[in-house]
């Protein structure tokens, strides 16, 4: 039945690799169980209720969404709300809550309004062909250069910004900027106070995990994401309670695991607050909508593309087959969001550290989908997986896309200046719609001040054009 379903073989691979690619996924992804209300709900401050609402709803949009991909497409990529356009909701409550006067809960129930909106002009958009359309327009060279600038920020995130420490000096403290980035460890050490040996232990799993990834790998194992991450989490799981004086399962004693499905009710399930949206103010509104719109849209194009590129999923032209399916599982989980109670599902960069453990067709997110649901009985065993571990795979996999590279012509200026600018703007700026974007830019004042204005689509001309808008007049 599963290989009629999602054609295995006839993709190179198997039921044990998908499920493996599945959890591998998952666990590089997990973070987002609890920072998603984390961040919508200000930790918890603006309301115990909402953050039950937000936790499920984050758990069934996600699974939804990828439920939707892994029969619709067949595509082994993974949603959940993006990160980025939720702290831009969790903004946008809080000045529709000073704007009106309403308190946080019932703005955060207007702002889903527009999230809903989002989602049904994306299933429009997407039924339509036009978000695949957008896609084609992007000129082959920028496309190609997706994925390696993914690679980057993916280094970047397991490097810079995924594994925080605290201390009584404050924090966070990351690897990259005060560890690494420190003149010495003493100085390190002074810097980071009693957080420095949480520091230590944080580097050391990371590429424990690393290298135990890449001599898997390179012995051919499949599972070699997957197994370094275990064996990262027992590295740091054993360091903190050996040098941290601390027990990492001690949150699995007082842990709850019936999902409160009585919070969600009555805080975020079908709550959205017309009346409230009708205060925001049209031009506003529609300044909301068409921000969300071209942040999702560029976000997902770039993870399918990026992603698809390395596992070899695009044709000579760099087109992605059921690309139209895809798009519309992203559009499906935003509706879904809206309804539950959070904000943009989009597809995650994480995915790639499925199809790198071998993930080919929609059994990878249909596993990673179960899993999701499975959370909203399992979070708190969710929550002891290390962050540490997950930098791991997030580098390795980075590594990885950057060989993209050699398929770009860089004696191209037209090519190399666009994917030279993505490289730096995706990890900098930490969006992949913005780095698209800077890319699309370049290329077309590239093109046109060289003499070769024609070679630009004038759907390219059009979205660079609204790149410009977006950057410059678009708060």
């Amino acid at each position: 039945m599963l290989e009629k379903l999602f054609k295995l073989k006839e993709n190179g691979t198997t039921v044990k690799t998908e499920i493996i690619a599945g959890l591998t996924t998952f666990m590089t992804m997990a973070y987002i169980i609890a920072l998603n209300p984390n961040l919508l709900t200000d930790f918890g401050l603006k309301g115990g209720n909402l953050w039950n609402g937000v936790f499920l709803a984050t758990c069934i949009a996600s699974a939804i969404g990828m439920f939707v991909m892994a029969f619709a497409a067949n595509k082994p990529f993974a949603m959940a709300p993006g990160m980025g356009l939720n702290s831009f909701f969790a903004v946008v409550v809080a000045n529709i809550s000073g704007l009106t006067g309403m308190a946080y809960l019932e703005s955060f129930q207007a702002a889903l309004c527009i999230i809903l909106i989002e989602g049904i002009v994306f299933i429009a958009l997407s039924i339509l062909n036009v978000r695949e359309k957008i896609v084609e327009a992007i000129p082959l060279g920028v496309r190609l250069g997706i994925a390696p600038a993914i690679g980057l920020m993916l280094m970047n995130i397991g490097l810079g910004s995924n594994a925080g420490i605290y201390s009584e000096n404050g924090g966070p403290f990351y690897a990259m900027r005060d560890f690494f980035g420190a003149l010495t460890p003493r100085l390190a050490k002074t810097s980071m106070g009693s957080g420095y040996t949480g520091m230590v232990l944080t580097v050391v799993t990371m590429f424990v995990g690393l290298f135990v990834i890449v001599v898997l790998a390179q012995k051919g194992i499949k599972a070699a994401v997957i197994i370094g991450m275990l064996v990262a989490s027992v590295i740091n799981w054993a360091g903190q309670a050996i040098f941290l004086h601390t027990n990492p399962f001690d949150s699995l004693k007082t842990a709850s695991f019936l999902p409160p499905f009585q919070d969600m009710a009555e805080t975020t399930l079908f709550k959205f607050n017309f009346s409230g949206f009708a205060q925001i103010g049209w031009f506003t509104v529609i300044t909301l909508i068409v921000t969300f719109c071209i942040i999702d849209m560029f976000d997902t194009i770039g993870t399918l593309v990026g992603t698809a590129s390395r596992a070899g999923m695009l044709d000579e032209n760099g087109k992605m087959p059921k690309m139209k399916e895809a798009l519309l599982a992203d559009a499906v989980g935003t509706v879904v969001g809206s309804a539950t109670g959070t904000s943009t599902v989009t597809t995650f960069i994480e995915s790639a550290s499925g199809v790198e453990a071998g993930g080919r067709t929609g059994l990878t997110a249909l596993t990673t989908g179960i899993v999701f649901l499975a959370c909203m009985f399992l979070a708190p065993v969710a929550a002891i997986i290390p962050a540490a571990a997950t930098s791991s795979a997030l580098i390795y996999v980075g590594v990885l896309m950057i060989t993209g590279l050699k398929n770009i012509d860089f004696a191209d200026i037209t090519q190399s200046v666009p994917v030279a600018l993505m490289l730096i703007a995706m990890p900098v700026s930490g969006s992949i719609g913005h780095a698209i974007g800077i890319g699309l830019i370049s290329y077309t004042v590239i093109k046109v001040f060289t003499g070769k204005a024609k070679d630009v689509s004038v759907l390219t001309y059009v979205l660079s054009f609204i790149f410009l808008i977006k950057f410059f007049l678009v708060a």
